[in-house]
């Protein structure tokens, strides 16, 4: 079935800043990903999701929120790991070892983090070129993964497989799931709408950092995952986010007279601190460092 959100293509995104601007999120197509790499990380994942619980435990916070996630009473359908630097090569081996992945698992994910550390800074160089900053190089930020498990069975159609959120970093890269929906995001007029499965393509969003970055411009999108069909879904978000002590405040392309910064300079680390103590994880935590309303 089609999206309703945008699609783009990244060999011509004339209306990447348009769509990211209104929308915050849209379909990728013609990435240069190997579909093939695609689909073989998805059977790499289902093989970690098959460990021993102990084993899967081994996957342990780098930062808050990037080990392993067992399913809780929040939120009882969901399973997660997490990688917390895909473009380090020391990170990738230490994560692969901790849960005691085959060779060929390895080699797998290793390919994939090179391919999607390539993509996401394209994806962001060519946002940042639309919006007139042609020298701007995200190649320092970290990327972080969240590969994700939801267990969806006819006892639970209806109820939420994960809560209503926005990303913290500034954006996100998900392969989703290929056959089972239930991701929905909030589209420009407030109203939630369904993303269904499309096979080889990527969902792109924004998340809270490129608020600021752009001084308000660019939109950070909320999204959700409701049980909507009874099977296991699997999925793979990409995170490129500053690092935890980048300060982060509007580039000065952004200001001009009678536009002055909206938000006052924060580090990334700050920005989550809020997030997780004051319980803030829909976007609301930037209206703690907003200097006008």
């Amino acid at each position: 079935m089609e999206t309703q959100i945008p699609v783009i293509d990244l060999q011509e995104p004339y209306k990447l800043r348009e769509v990211c601007s209104k929308w915050g999120c849209f379909r990728l197509i013609n990435h240069g990903v190997d579909t093939k790499l695609m689909a073989e990380m998805k059977s790499a994942i289902k093989e970690l999701f098959d460990r021993p619980l102990e084993i899967k435990q081994r996957n342990k916070e780098v930062v808050a929120g990037s080990g392993y996630m067992a399913p809780s009473e929040k939120n009882p359908l969901y399973e997660a790991f997490g990688l917390f630097d895909v473009s380090s090569p020391l990170s990738v081996s230490s994560f692969c070892s901790d849960l005691q992945a085959s060779p060929h698992t390895r080699e797998i994910i290793e390919k994939y983090g090179q391919a999607i550390s390539k993509l996401a800074n394209e994806i962001a160089s060519k946002l940042a070129t639309s919006m007139g900053l042609t020298d701007y190089s995200f190649e320092d930020w970290p990327l972080q993964f969240r590969i994700n498990k939801y267990t969806f069975t006819q006892e639970t159609l209806g109820s939420s497989g994960v809560q209503i959120h926005t990303d913290s970093g500034f954006l996100t890269i998900l392969q989703d799931d290929e056959n089972l929906g239930g991701l929905e995001v909030m589209d420009p007029s407030g109203i939630f709408t369904a993303v269904d499965p499309l096979p080889d393509t990527f969902l792109v969003n924004l998340g809270d950092i490129a608020v600021p970055w752009s001084n308000g411009e660019l939109r950070n999108v909320q999204h959700r995952v409701q049980c909507k069909d009874v099977g296991i879904r699997l999925s793979i978000a990409t995170f490129l986010s500053p690092s935890l002590e980048q300060t982060i405040e509007a580039h000065p392309s952004f200001l001009k007279p009678g536009h002055p910064p909206i938000y006052a300079p924060f580090t990334y680390e700050q920005l989550r601190a809020i997030r997780a103590a004051e319980k803030l994880h829909a976007g609301e935590a930037l209206d703690r460092v907003r200097l006008s309303k």
